[in-house]
């Protein structure tokens, strides 16, 4: 196992009002340029793609470092140009003609079981510790991992308390309905994410077209 720690990001463009989708559901492309720009240097930054099933359902594909400077970092430090894709699922069953199992990543399953499905390179073990099931990963050399939803699955890791940054671009939309970033009738989340010494600001920068990026860092000293 590397001796980096693990490192979970989450990252994520919401509207004004915290929702990632219309009041109609499905995908939503709420961010610009700018947007794109943090979402590529974040997938540069990364090991592993953490996302939902619904997620992936919903898009049919998952994001690409496309910025010729960000790919030719990677492979400066000899690492893959996209980082892997993991998926959460129960059961891993979906359509391999979407566009998704062509695209040029290792595919990976995490599911209970530890399934593998067709147009998944492998399968991992998904535990009831999503602190386990991390460090199983990181077996992988996958230390720095982003999730990029959906809500269900960000509820269930910082309701564990495992998610170590949250990258949000704030958009200049207001969108209504219940498609919040987090499920608004979810359990409760730690009372110790609650405390406002909790986080702390990393970044805040104006990304143009009336976006803007805050990231926070999850501050342990504060936790019991």
């Amino acid at each position: 196992m590397s001796a980096e720690p693990i490192t979970v990001r989450l990252v994520l463009a919401i509207s004004l009002d915290g929702r990632l989708a219309p009041p109609s559901g499905g995908a939503a492309q709420l961010g610009g340029s700018g947007d794109r720009r943090v979402l590529e240097e974040a997938l540069a930054w990364s090991d592993a793609v953490l996302v939902g099933a619904g997620t992936l359902r919903a898009h049919r594909c998952s994001c690409l470092i496309r910025s010729d400077d960000l790919l030719q970092q990677r492979t400066t430090a000899a690492r893959c140009p996209q980082p892997a894709a993991v998926v959460v699922s129960r059961s891993g069953e979906f359509p391999l003609e979407w566009p998704f199992f062509q695209q040029p990543f290792e595919r990976h399953l995490l599911t209970p079981m530890g399934l593998v499905a067709p147009g998944f390179q492998a399968g991992h073990r998904l535990t009831a510790s999503w602190q386990d099931t991390l460090n199983g990963l990181s077996a992988q050399g996958w230390t720095r991992l982003l999730l990029l939803g959906g809500s269900q699955l960000c509820h269930s890791l910082l309701a564990q308390d495992v998610v170590d940054e949250l990258q949000l671009t704030l958009c200049p939309r207001v969108l209504g309905g219940p498609f919040s970033w987090l499920p608004v009738n979810g359990s409760p989340l730690p009372d110790s994410l609650l405390e406002p010494s909790a986080w702390h600001l990393r970044e805040l920068r104006d990304l143009g077209g009336h976006e803007v990026l805050v990231r926070y860092g999850r501050n342990r000293s504060t936790s019991p």
